[in-house]
């Protein structure tokens, strides 16, 4: 009697936030109700024996996803005034897609069918000898391991599909060329200068070299002076 009493207490709670996820006009309040569906769903977990997937939903989503998107939502400077802008002319397309999803979870929940050894299996006692997560890692590693490694994948793809989409590359940001750096030579990088006491560094000429060498100017100047400045004959000495 306990045990349903707090069922149902976390599975309204439950849906209430999850229905408030989508719903909040709040980024951040979005996201602080899917941490409470998060916890509510780890709790059902625990009252259906699960407590493996209990703990994972709660170190993993809540620990990790979650306060991910809080930090991205928070830290970045999002215009979600401009983003919703084009709600109204994009209604169509999400109306029909959301149409045609709930066809198929109509579809797929009308010809559910429960197989008919499951009441008696749920009934049974829990074997002693075997704990919840090896036997779910038996099952995982076992029967449906193509699905768990394309499931893998799948995730994998996500995430370098939102890094290359949400990337912008901006003209005051500094880009390496690993072929020049690669290129340089211990000449190229390195000087060894004899500094006078009391003369600066920036005084006696610098400490490198530039990267790329200026270009003489056009007919010269007679003295074939290099980047520095300094002729061909020392200091005119």
């Amino acid at each position: 009697m306990i045990t349903t009493i707090f069922f149902y207490i976390f599975a309204v709670i439950l849906l209430v936030s999850a229905a408030m996820v989508v719903s909040a006009r709040n980024p951040v309040h979005s996201v602080l109700f899917l941490i409470l569906a998060f916890f509510n769903a780890a709790a059902l977990f625990l009252i259906a024996g699960a407590e493996f997937l209990a703990m994972i939903l709660v170190i993993v989503y809540v620990g990790a996803v979650a306060v991910l998107f809080l930090f991205v939502v928070m830290m970045l400077d999002v215009d979600f005034a401009q983003l919703r802008g084009g709600f109204q002319r994009y209604l169509p397309v999400g109306a029909t897609v959301g149409a045609i999803l709930f066809i198929e979870l109509a579809i797929v929940m009308g010809g559910w069918q429960i197989a008919p050894g499951a009441v008696q299996l749920r009934m049974s006692p829990t074997p002693s000898t075997i704990s919840n997560t090896e036997a779910l890692g038996r099952v995982l590693y076992t029967d449906y391991i193509f699905l768990f490694q394309t499931a893998g994948v799948v995730l994998l793809v996500a995430m370098m599909g939102a890094i290359v989409l949400t990337l912008r590359d901006r003209r005051t940001s500094r880009h390496q060329n690993i072929r020049v750096q690669t290129e340089r030579t211990v000449a190229e990088t390195l000087e060894l200068m004899s500094v006078s006491v009391g003369v600066g560094v920036t005084q006696a000429g610098g400490f490198l070299k530039p990267l790329v060498k200026e270009p003489e100017p056009v007919g010269g100047n007679g003295h074939g002076q290099d980047a520095h400045g300094h002729g061909d004959h020392g200091h005119g000495h």
